[in-house]
């Protein structure tokens, strides 16, 4: 049966925190250039993450659990995993990651301090994933990560307004009910149709990937409902489905 509860759409750690105080029991969080489409990626491949805040002490939080550590994409070397969901598929071996972020493992690390229950969405598994929300008994809400300014603001992002637009549209389309702001993320991304793929290009993350020698990154983010899968945080882990 489908929820009867109005579904939101908020930004950043920010947003996601409000949320959490104001009784949201589900949250998917979108981070499409990278965190989300890597996480799907791995689920995919049959991987678990362990999301985790960008710290330092992600190091000793993989070592204790057992799991590679992601590194940064321009510190790891031939082999080594890192944010980009390309490096996932080229891995060999692995079972178990600990995948930091500054923007989409931070939000999920947060939610579930909350007793949040957290998916991951993005364009890979929109459809699922606004699915899963549409199903939900409690309040639900979208968390678009966004990026981050020089100064550490948060800098909306336009690859998470049309991912987090995109799975709003199948949460509606499987019974939610959208308030204003999620609302207006689906207009953004239903406008965007036609040529999602250049607009992902061309916006200011798109353009900085590409410009860095990550632009297969950016096309693994663009496939779009590739995945059936909705990674769920369980226990600080996203198991495999």
């Amino acid at each position: 049966m489908a929820a009867t509860h109005l579904t939101t759409l908020v930004w950043g750690v920010g947003g996601a925190e409000h949320a959490a105080a104001a009784g949201v029991g589900t949250a998917v969080v979108v981070d499409v250039l990278s965190f989300s489409t890597t996480v799907t990626v791995a689920a995919d491949l049959g991987v678990e993450v362990l999301p985790h805040a960008w710290t330092s002490s992600a190091a000793a939080h993989a070592l204790s659990h057992g799991a590679t550590l992601a590194r940064g994409r321009h510190q790891a070397g031939p082999g080594e995993v890192s944010l980009s969901p390309v490096s996932l598929r080229l891995a060999s071996g692995l079972h178990r990651l600990v995948l930091p972020s500054p923007n989409g493992s931070t939000i999920c690390a947060a939610l579930d301090e909350e007793e949040v229950e957290v998916a991951v969405g993005c364009l890979r598994n929109a459809t699922a994933a606004g699915r899963w929300l549409a199903a939900a008994d409690v309040p639900g809400v979208v968390v678009a990560a966004g990026e981050r300014w020089t100064d550490g603001g948060l800098r909306p992002a336009l690859e998470d307004l049309l991912g987090a637009g995109a799975v709003l549209a199948a949460a509606a389309d499987a019974g939610a009910v959208l308030d204003a702001d999620a609302r207006a993320a689906v207009a953004a991304y239903d406008e965007a149709r036609s040529d999602l793929g250049d607009r992902v290009r061309a916006c200011p993350s798109g353009v900085e990937l590409s410009g860095t020698g990550f632009a297969a990154d950016v096309e693994v983010a663009l496939e779009l409902d590739a995945s059936p899968r909705v990674p769920v945080l369980d226990d600080g882990v996203f198991a495999a489905p």
